[in-house]
């Protein structure tokens, strides 16, 4: 069953002028417009009702910046087409589906991302980070998160940030990210570098990231 809240972790880590939602638990099937049902027609059931539920979140926070229900159809990155002047960022693991939108006239793009509050998998640092990278997290403190994963995150999340600004692809290794202890994260991309903060959080078993890139940063990149 799940639960949906208007805000809650993920309104805390981004500016006010964001709007957010979130649900909980196992995604329901919810309505989809028939342009995204026929996308989706011929996934698993488990994906399409991922799909309607983010889209169901897209659609109540698009409804608070005042746009109609439109189709949010995958791009050529697999993020939606979001309307004209609207930035936006969608992302669901188990258990938690998010979605956050804003204007391009207060935020020139947005990245979130969540993961199960665990450990990577076996070999999945390695992959996705540096030396430096992995020396950063073994110092912070034990037991306050899952730190390699809330590294992975932020990197996500910076992938997902920028990648609208580009339309390039990045490897996650390539983007640096530095993890603080205090709920936030400094991350640069190859393709945008000038150093941009995030913030992070864990909340009810769900690492949650989230990068806000203004857009005079855009314009300086």
């Amino acid at each position: 069953m799940t639960t949906t809240a208007p805000a809650g972790v993920l309104a805390a880590l981004l500016p006010p002028h964001v709007h957010c939602a979130e649900a909980f638990g196992v995604p329901s099937e919810g309505r989809l417009l028939p342009s995204e049902a026929a996308y989706i027609r011929d996934r698993s059931p488990r994906r399409r009702r991922q799909f309607a539920t983010a889209r169901t979140l897209a659609r109540q926070v698009l409804g608070a910046l005042g746009h109609p229900p439109v189709p949010l159809l995958p791009g050529p990155g697999g993020a939606p087409r979001w309307p004209a002047g609207v930035t936006g960022s969608i992302t669901h693991t188990d258990g938690y589906t998010a979605c956050a939108v804003a204007g391009t006239g207060q935020l020139a793009s947005l990245g979130i991302d969540a993961e199960p509050a665990r450990p990577l998998p076996r070999g999945v640092l390695q992959l996705v980070s540096s030396e430096a990278e992995r020396s950063a997290l073994a110092v912070l403190p034990e037991g306050r998160a899952p730190w390699d994963t809330v590294l992975f995150s932020a990197k996500e999340a910076a992938y997902k940030a920028v990648h609208p600004l580009t339309g390039t692809w990045a490897p996650l290794a390539a983007i640096s990210v530095a993890v603080y202890a205090d709920g936030t994260f400094a991350a640069r991309h190859p393709h945008h570098p000038v150093v941009s903060t995030g913030s992070w959080g864990v909340h009810r078993g769900t690492v949650v990231t989230a990068l806000a890139l203004p857009p005079s940063r855009a314009a300086a990149a």
